[in-house]
């Protein structure tokens, strides 16, 4: 049996995620085959394209070892103690190559899926929420952060050897549940401080989610708001890019990607501020 198939049946997570996941690593990894020069620049990183992608083997390794329920602390979930921890570990792993680095990365997205599939079929996924550096999640979460973070850095590998990238609509769907839990544990303090507001985004040809900040606050929720201050309507790649701080919204706004109404749409320009990238 192909083992794409193996893991849509047996493993406990949303349709379609495991054959996300095993994709998008396939789709890495090809990027990076043949590539013969990995000190070229990522563009809008400090990284080369081989510190990139030993990034993300390590990190595939990581979130392999936390579905396992291994404990890996990796800083405390700030940005700041993110950027130190993921110095930290490149310092630490010399690999630098293309080839093992694609092996790596398609191989530990496979253990994850392993790890995820054997415990269901031995019965202990249970409900106990995974230690990971962004809080506690559950399996099919820490699946959703996963493919997120893949298609995060396969997109800068991408722009950086000048090849189409990976992420799609469908692909950002997968990506939802993991970003509607995290939003509120990566809001800026300093940007929410002292804001009241109710906002809808609508992913165009998808999910619609609401998110209300009260006096800084911040609560999201799977459904749109009943009444809100701003609507935002956005092409799903366009909001993972803008979320991931992959793309400035301006552009996006003057190319048709975002559309604004509502009692206040002048909060429309202030919603991608309030969130720091995970």
């Amino acid at each position: 049996m192909h083992p794409t198939v193996r893991q849509d049946i047996r493993e406990p997570l949303p349709e379609g995620l495991g054959q996300a996941i095993r994709e998008t690593a396939g789709d890495i990894a090809a990027l990076l085959r043949g590539v013969p020069d990995t000190t070229v620049p990522v563009p809008g990183s400090e990284w080369t394209l081989g510190e990139a992608a030993a990034h993300l083997a390590l990190a595939n390794e990581l979130m392999a070892d936390l579905a396992a329920g291994r404990e890996r602390p990796y800083g405390d979930g700030t940005p700041q103690s993110l950027a130190a921890a993921n110095e930290r570990s490149l310092a630490a792993y010399a690999e630098r190559r293309a080839e093992p680095l694609a092996a790596v990365i398609t191989e530990q997205a496979d253990a994850f899926l392993d790890t995820v599939a054997r415990a269901a079929a031995e019965g202990t996924a249970d409900d106990t929420p995974l230690v990971t550096p962004l809080g506690p999640l559950s399996r099919p979460l820490l699946a959703s952060y996963l493919l997120t973070h893949m298609l995060g850095h396969g997109y800068d590998l991408a722009r950086a050897v000048k090849h189409p990238h990976m992420i799609d609509p469908n692909r950002v769907g997968l990506c939802m549940p993991f970003m509607l839990s995290v939003m509120p544990r990566v809001a800026d303090a300093a940007a929410t401080a002292g804001l009241t507001a109710r906002y809808t985004i609508r992913l165009r040809g998808g999910a619609a989610f609401g998110v209300t900040l009260t006096d800084g606050a911040v609560q999201v929720t799977s459904e749109p708001q009943d009444r809100p201050d701003c609507t935002i309507l956005i092409e799903p790649v366009t909001f993972l890019l803008i979320a991931l701080g992959r793309r400035n919204p301006w552009p996006a706004i003057a190319q048709g990607q975002i559309i604004t109404w509502g009692r206040k749409p002048w909060l429309a320009p202030r919603f991608p501020n309030l969130f720091t990238a995970p």
